[in-house]
């Protein structure tokens, strides 16, 4: 995915564009932690187990490896932010349709055009930015970018703790905010950068074996979120805590992401071998795994 070479030399700040996209991304960031407890905790009320909550978010995973390479061939016909705004529509119309699902196998085709939908909405919103911002500010940009996200990801499951699972009003909201990133977006469109072939074609898997240690990381931290925002409501329930309480469990990841995301980015940046920064933060998300079950008992 390329931009043309108009584009490439331009080294001013793309303001409006930039804003659009970290919104709409931001916005749907909230909407994501909003939405993945709230599914978990409404397929649990329903008598579901932990296996088949797990079943179903883990088509999310296979959706999301399937939608990837959607996103700049839809990008090159339709345009960077009309695709964005497609897939807008489908993510909202896909999550609301799992209120008014009545069997549980209907799960698993939402959860499919849900979660292609932001994949290709989460590819083109950061090459959106990345285009938007000269390469000297690039840094700085999806830094702000990664935060703002966290940020997201921490206000959903706050949302969820006080408007609970009953009813069409967590669905209602969560809509509205995925409506709300169609707006920005809607305003920079003729300010979308424009997509061309560069004729080069690598397998995916060659990535994995040009940087495995890095493709190794994203896999363990994708495991580790997504099985986290679906089944700690369902653990936190289970061990007795009210359901704002478990909600808030996840707000506590988000948080941890918004604070750390600027300092670890630093350090990176200052260390020889970032092989070490990784395995010091495998090693510190370990302890706090193992000990989680002692302190969940106590509340703290």
């Amino acid at each position: 995915m390329t931009v043309d070479t108009q584009q490439k030399g331009d080294e001013r700040v793309h303001w409006l564009p930039m804003i659009a996209a970290i919104s709409s991304i931001s916005v749907v960031g909230i909407a994501i932690g909003l939405g993945m407890p709230l599914l978990s905790v409404i397929l649990e009320t329903r008598g579901h187990s932990a296996s088949m909550i797990g079943l179903n978010t883990a088509v999310a995973g296979l959706a999301s490896i399937a939608g990837a390479p959607l996103a700049t061939p839809l990008a090159m016909r339709l345009g960077v932010a009309w695709t964005m705004l497609l897939m807008i529509a489908v993510g909202a119309l896909a999550f609301v349709g799992f209120h008014f699902a009545p069997d549980f196998w209907m799960w698993f085709p939402l959860r499919v055009a849900l979660h292609i939908s932001l994949t290709v909405l989460f590819i083109l919103s950061e090459f959106w930015i990345s285009t938007s911002a000269p390469p000297h500010r690039r840094g700085l940009v999806l830094g702000i970018y990664a935060t703002v996200l966290s940020l997201g990801f921490a206000a959903g499951p706050w949302l969820f703790a006080h408007l609970g699972s009953s009813g069409f009003l967590p669905f209602g909201v969560t809509i509205g905010l995925v409506t709300l990133a169609a707006i920005p977006v809607l305003a920079a469109r003729n300010e979308s950068p424009a997509i061309v072939a560069d004729g080069e074609t690598s397998h995916f898997l060659r990535y994995i074996w040009l940087v495995p240690t890095a493709t190794f990381a994203v896999l363990v931290f994708g495991a580790v979120e997504t099985g986290g925002f679906s089944l700690f409501p369902v653990y936190g329930s289970r061990i007795g805590y009210s359901e704002p309480d478990a909600a808030l469990l996840l707000t506590m990841i988000g948080l941890g992401n918004v604070l750390l995301q600027i300092p670890i980015g630093m350090i990176s940046d200052r260390v020889s071998d970032r092989r070490y920064l990784l395995l010091a933060c495998a090693t510190v998300g370990l302890i706090g795994t193992v000990f989680m079950p002692f302190f969940a008992q106590t509340g703290t």
